[in-house]
């Protein structure tokens, strides 16, 4: 399956436009994934706490996207676009959301 940001693939013309598709992931985060995260507020640097949640969360939105688009007979998705979203009552959970159009190359 090739996924990218970008509206053609070099060399692959688009045989079929099968539709948009789009998948959604949610990961909580934790307190001690907050607490971590709190201190690096304070102290300043990276949090690769929530960096790892962030990658677990976009991979299995990517991982979903790809199983709609292979279910439909597509070998591509283009135009793929990663919206990054915190929700819940006090934002606690993280949201990808991945949109794209899967393609027939």
């Amino acid at each position: 399956m090739i996924i990218t940001t970008t509206n053609t693939v070099d060399g692959r013309p688009v045989q079929e436009y099968l539709g948009v598709i789009n998948a959604q992931s949610i990961i909580g985060a934790n307190i001690f994934k907050d607490f971590l995260g709190g201190l690096r507020d304070v102290f300043g640097g990276r949090s690769k706490t929530y960096e790892r949640v962030l990658e677990e969360a976009k991979e299995d939105a990517l991982r979903e996207l790809s199983q709609k688009a292979q279910a439909m007979g597509a070998n591509g998705i283009l135009g793929v676009d990663l919206d990054f979203e915190t929700v819940g009552g006090s934002g606690s959970m993280l949201m990808v959301i991945a949109t794209g159009t899967a393609v027939r190359l």
